[in-house]
């Protein structure tokens, strides 16, 4: 199964705005209903055999089943025969809401995370189950809202199924994401072909085995001053007042410009690269303690987990092998002689006569260990 995702600027009238913000309002009321119902059942059962606790208690029947996605689900189509604004939004809008609670439960049990939290907002709601004709030129057709305008900034895909529809709130308007799905079978990509390695660093943003060194732009130093300024006239206005709302909206804006801008120049960084070469390697790093170090601003700023997905999922589409490979030792083993060795930022000259910039060559060394030593790598195959 194939799926692909476009994103198109929405163009909505001052009508259906208000639907969008009153759908996104009782979504999050939903969400965090759904979410203390839950919380209620886990702490009831925290509480001591022998004892009362002083500051509150949940009584909670021993026999009460824990809430579940199905169960929550039947109680909300109890609450709309009581509650008539939860007749407003679309009833799979809603129950999609639960189906996020219920994932955010299973990452915590299955992968670490935290408990979920309470949400002040809710920046998108989700339609699963929509028409193929739902979308035209110019404009989509969103169930119980109606036709709303678009700006087809790109083509619709050919011969894909549209699976779904989002509605996503950014700081610069509203825009919907649409799910397309085909069902075809995609050969995983065969290592051939020229190989590149890529190596990041703060210096410069990466360096490739073929000797390219491209320099970091700074994205966030850039609207670094404009930040501060807005952020300084924010602290002396009242919180809530039409004027604080503009300046966090101005603020908002900044801070999408500089994602948005991020973005665009780690795609083309990806495809550039992917010009260059058949297969890439690049380092299996764990960026979560790189940002928590001293160049942590300058790390999240680079974001170079971003660029990896983005590379990966490139290579992917563009029919180019990606892997990872070990990190250790890769910028201290000379590729040559094998010598660990370093002094400074450059290589010291080894036996073999060999010697360069210490980023270009580290990945001489770990393109040895992809080609020689496969056990230790990594392949990827995008989205």
């Amino acid at each position: 199964m194939l799926t692909v995702t476009h994103e198109y600027k929405l163009r909505p009238n001052k009508h259906q705005v208000e639907i969008f913000e009153t759908w996104l309002n009782v979504c999050r009321q939903v969400y965090n209903y759904a979410l203390r119902e839950r919380k209620d059942w886990v702490n009831s059962r925290k509480s001591p055999v022998n004892a009362c606790s002083i500051v509150g208690e949940y009584i909670i029947s021993p026999d009460t089943p824990r809430p579940t996605y199905a169960s929550q689900c039947k109680n909300l189509a109890r609450a709309k025969k009581i509650y008539s604004e939860l007749k407003v939004p679309h009833s799979q809008v809603l129950q999609q809401t639960l189906k996020v609670l219920e994932s955010a439960f299973v990452a915590m049990w299955d992968r670490g995370h935290g408990f979920p939290r309470f949400k002040k907002r809710l920046r998108s709601f989700v339609f699963p189950a929509v028409k193929d004709a739902a979308v035209e030129n110019g404009r989509v057709n969103l169930p119980k809202i109606g036709w709303v305008r678009l700006k087809m900034s790109r083509p619709v895909p050919e011969g894909f199924l549209l699976a779904q529809i989002r509605v996503v709130k950014k700081a610069s308007g509203y825009f919907v994401m649409l799910t397309y799905r085909l069902a075809v079978n995609i050969p995983d990509i065969l290592p051939s072909g020229h190989h590149l390695g890529v190596d990041i660093g703060l210096d410069k943003y990466l360096a490739t085995s073929d000797g390219e060194l491209v320099n970091r732009p700074r994205f966030f130093n850039a609207l670094h001053r404009e930040l501060k300024l807005l952020q300084r006239r924010l602290k002396h206005k009242r919180k809530g007042s039409n004027n604080w709302l503009k300046l966090q909206r101005k603020i908002s804006q900044i801070y999408q410009r500089i994602s948005d801008t991020r973005k665009d120049w780690h795609y083309k960084l990806a495809h550039r690269l992917c010009d260059q070469a058949s297969m890439i390697f690049v380092e299996n790093i764990n960026f979560k303690a790189w940002a928590k170090g001293l160049f942590g601003k300058h790390t999240l700023d680079a974001a170079y987990g971003q660029f990896f997905s983005i590379l990966s999922h490139v290579c992917w589409k563009r029919g180019v092998y990606f892997a990872q490979v070990d990190k250790n030792y890769t910028s201290q083993t000379c590729p040559n002689c094998g010598t660990r060795k370093i002094r400074g930022r450059c290589w010291e000259e080894s036996p073999l006569g060999f010697s360069g910039y210490i980023t270009c060559q580290s990945y001489l060394t770990f393109l040895r260990k992809a080609i020689y030593d496969p056990q230790r790598c990594s392949s990827s195959t995008g989205d």
